[in-house]
């Protein structure tokens, strides 16, 4: 094709500074270095065992790149790209990682907590980069550690976007979207003490015994207007049973008896939901 056939680049765009450098590998330790590695497309890169300290990769994409037992202290990754790469027992003290994303890496799982954006807003989405990158390579013990650790971020996200008095939030979420993350977070809290937002088993069961004691209160109040200690004693034995369907009062109303077999109904899809979701992992 020539080069009168080729299209022609529109005047709002100019070359990027982005070089591509594959199949190389690092030899030595690198010190304090601010501009080798930015903008950079590495491709198939390799070191190991090697100590990078103070060096900035800020927007590169390490695609298929290999670094086994190296130490990364206090590099800038901000907005990098890891493709189908090894990080496999490398660590990275006092690094930074704002904005940057996983696809396919083998990664030890302890870069979720240890070195972790501090800013919840990208604390949350590192964690959700992670989980499915794990999730890619088949490593569910830490899909579940990076789900813990993204929904803990939500959490204090949604809380501060609504409640925390700092610019940057209020510049961001005013008026109307302030009240928005408000319900969000409420919406949040309240699916969260129900189930864990579909992670905690040990939550829906504790939701679940709440509901029959709900049920025994209620239970005990309809059979006796004056209930006593042993009326309440026997509706809470009785309450798994009513809760289940296996035992029927004629003394309850038709709306609390549709509310319990309402919260029934629930309680068993969202804990086969749990679990598909749970072993769906393996």
């Amino acid at each position: 094709m020539t080069d009168d056939l080729l299209p022609a680049i529109p005047p709002h765009f100019s070359p990027g500074n982005r070089e591509a450098i594959t199949d190389h590998y690092v030899p030595k330790n690198v010190l304090d270095e601010t501009v080798a590695f930015k903008f950079k497309v590495f491709i198939r890169l390799n070191a190991s065992k090697i100590k990078f300290k103070n060096v900035s990769f800020e927007h590169s994409v390490f695609d298929g790149c290999y670094f086994r037992s190296c130490v990364f202290d206090s590099c800038n990754f901000t907005g990098c790209r890891f493709i189908g790469s090894n990080l496999h027992q490398s660590s990275f003290p006092g690094s930074r990682f704002d904005y940057a994303t996983f696809e396919r890496c083998q990664i030890d799982s302890d870069i979720l907590t240890a070195w972790s954006p501090r800013e919840e807003n990208l604390k949350m989405r590192f964690a959700r980069s992670l989980r499915m990158n794990f999730q890619q390579v088949g490593d569910a013990k830490a899909v579940n550690e990076a789900i813990t650790q993204e929904l803990d971020a939500t959490s204090r996200h949604l809380l501060e976007s609504w409640l925390s008095e700092d610019e940057f939030h209020r510049k961001k979420y005013r008026g109307l979207q302030r009240i928005r993350q408000f319900l969000a977070w409420v919406e949040f809290w309240v699916l969260h003490f129900v189930w864990g937002n579909g992670e905690s088993i040990t939550k829906l069961l504790r939701t679940i015994i709440i509901a029959m004691v709900a049920i025994a209160v209620y239970d005990a109040n309809a059979s006796n207007g004056s209930a006593t200690i042993l009326d309440y004693l026997g509706s809470l034995k009785d309450a798994p049973a009513i809760f289940l369907g296996t035992i029927s009062r004629s003394f309850h109303t038709t709306a609390a008896a549709s509310m319990i077999v309402a919260a029934r109904l629930i309680a068993l899809s969202l804990l086969t939901a749990l679990l598909v979701k749970r072993f769906g992992r393996r």
